[in-house]
């Protein structure tokens, strides 16, 4: 079984044989790794673009392009609002395909604008395991995902990111803040808006990752389950039900299962996310 080492010489290898590449950069674990390691490799052929969106928390946007300063990394910001699109404003379990449909297909057009071939993206290996139908929209688009080629998995480019002394080694996963609502649920600004705030207010607390996820009037927060026990102090407790309750939550509850990625999926009709699964793993 190949090393860490191994596959990221066999990934640089790849990246050598594009010449240049644009890669979808959200400052993250993997499309930091990704676009560092093409800088390595390609130096100024190496660029990366960020799109700013409602999606994201604006404080992510900047710390983002705040890294990619740090690492002299060439990263160009765009904006984009997927909420003016129904087939995502409506959040329906495919959500996720026909965002990263939009967001894909404006990042292809800005690379045939500069001349560059090959756009890149950050999926890895251990992201098969999961429920990602936006990888239906790379493929239909051509987007190519290094990592995933490279069979790096999470851990491993964690690993070879702290080698490397890159800052995002150890950051926490932040998908888009729809994962917070069940599908089906409309997508409202302000709602994301609130989200978002109550979770940097959890976070400045030392719970870190969290999610707020929204069930109509209930705030359901999720936190990791060795810290359960911090949350409900009783000075601590009532903190965050002041502030969730000023932010506009009538009822704040406590998951008892602790923090788990993708929770939302869980919600989706029968059948569907492992339909989707063998979409992504013909």
């Amino acid at each position: 079984m190949a090393s860490a080492f191994e596959k990221k010489k066999k990934l640089m290898q790849a990246l050598e044989s594009m010449g240049k590449v644009l890669v979808a950069y959200s400052g993250g674990v993997d499309s930091t790794f990704l676009l560092a390691t093409a800088r390595q490799v390609l130096g100024d052929n190496a660029r990366g673009v960020l799109i700013s969106s409602p999606l994201h928390p604006q404080r992510e946007t900047t710390e983002a392009l705040n890294t990619a300063r740090a690492l002299r990394l060439r990263v160009d910001a765009v904006n984009l609002n997927e909420l003016e699109d129904p087939r995502i404003a409506s959040n329906p379990p495919d959500r996720c395909y026909h965002c990263k449909r939009g967001r894909f297909s404006r990042l292809v057009e800005m690379a045939d604008k500069i001349g560059i071939k090959h756009l890149a993206e950050g999926s890895n290996a251990s992201d098969l395991a999961d429920y990602r139908p936006g990888q239906r929209a790379s493929r239909e688009l051509g987007i190519i995902s290094p990592l995933l080629d490279a069979g790096l998995a999470k851990e491993e480019i964690r690993s070879l990111s702290r080698q490397m002394n890159l800052p995002t080694w150890d950051k926490p996963s932040s998908p888009c803040l729809a994962t917070r609502i069940p599908y089906g649920t409309p997508l409202d600004p302000d709602i994301l808006s609130m989200i978002c705030r109550a979770e940097e207010f959890l976070s400045e607390m030392g719970f870190n990752p969290v999610r707020v996820r929204v069930h109509g009037p209930v705030a359901r927060l999720e936190v990791l389950p060795g810290q359960i026990s911090s949350l409900l102090i009783e000075e601590t407790r009532r903190r965050i039900h002041n502030q969730l309750e000023e932010l506009g939550f009538p009822f704040v509850t406590l998951d008892l299962a602790g923090y788990h990625m993708g929770n939302m999926n869980r919600l989706i009709p029968g059948g569907m996310i492992g339909q989707e699964f063998h979409k992504n793993n013909p």
